[in-house]
């Protein structure tokens, strides 16, 4: 008798640590056994993560959890979720069970319910709803917008570095420099000579003060472009261009408007010309002033 007895014993033993660890699983998993559910059922294409024990919520209060996720073998491509939802729930027919991912990658079951007046019996199959959320919109919308905007950006990078860099440009910036000057030089002397006479110095005052802001500006400004930075400009246009460099090439096909706008030599023919014609005018101008500035003594 004691044999069977001590048999028994460590049977029983073994039994009830089977059960507390069958329960205790099941709690840790957010699974109350002891609390009355009703079961519903959803498929879905792509449950993206979705695990056991995800919370179900309707309105953002949590009204249950994932039950269980399972492939359905004779529904090829859908996945089953059991749904456990409060026993005081009543779900109306026509609600939708929307699979929520965040930005974590976190998935969750959204309820949204219906204004049927007639409810889903109890074990009753519920719409499955893939939401694409932010990410989905972040891929499907932004990305693509970007990578439209690439090749234009890269173009026009690289018709500013054609223009910045190009010998005659900077050359011209460096002559307005010296006109600037010049011609705030003319305008002092233009000064004196108008307040040596008596008749008109008194209407050419107001001119002249004019005449010495706007040449203060034109100083001003002509400072600021000589200080850019232009050297660090080159070196973070360089650095972009590299990374880009496989739309780049794509650009630089003949075979695209972009890529015949790029490489037609015809737009840097005529900013040549241009920057020629506009220095033999500045050279003009400083050479015969009086042929562009006039002076009438009333």
């Amino acid at each position: 008798m004691k044999k069977y007895s001590k048999e028994l014993l460590i049977g029983l033993t073994v039994l009830i640590t089977l059960l507390i660890l069958f329960f205790g699983i099941d709690y840790l998993k957010g699974v109350n056994v002891f609390k009355a559910a009703n079961y519903y059922y959803a498929s879905y294409t792509d449950v993206a993560g979705l695990a056991q024990s995800a919370p179900v919520t309707v309105n953002g209060y949590k009204v249950g959890l994932v039950r269980e996720v399972a492939y359905e073998y004779d529904n090829p491509g859908h996945v089953r979720v059991e749904l456990s939802l409060d026993r005081k729930l009543r779900v109306p027919e026509g609600t939708e069970a929307v699979l929520v991912t965040d930005m974590l990658g976190t998935s969750s079951i959204e309820l949204h319910m219906s204004d049927s007046k007639s409810f889903h019996n109890v074990g009753d199959k519920l719409k499955g709803v893939n939401s694409t959320g932010l990410m989905g919109s972040v891929t499907t919308e932004i990305l693509p917008a970007i990578t439209t905007a690439l090749p234009k950006i890269d173009s026009l990078l690289t018709a500013v570095t054609a223009l910045v860099s190009d010998p005659a440009m900077l050359a011209a910036v460096k002559r307005l420099d010296t006109v600037m000057a010049n011609l705030e030089t003319a305008t002092k002397s233009l000064s004196a000579t108008m307040a040596s006479t008596p008749a008109i110095a008194t209407d050419a005052k107001a001119t002249m003060t004019n005449v010495s802001k706007l040449s203060s500006d034109l100083a001003e400004v002509t400072a600021r472009l000589r200080d850019m930075p232009i050297d660090s400009t080159f070196a973070n246009i360089q650095a972009m261009t590299v990374q880009l460099n496989k739309t780049v090439e794509q650009l630089n096909s003949k075979d695209s408007s972009l890529g015949m706008l790029i490489n037609d030599p015809t737009l840097y023919n005529n900013l040549t010309g241009a920057t020629a014609s506009l220095d033999s005018l500045l050279q003009d101008v400083k050479k015969n002033p009086k042929r562009y500035i006039s002076i009438k003594l009333l």
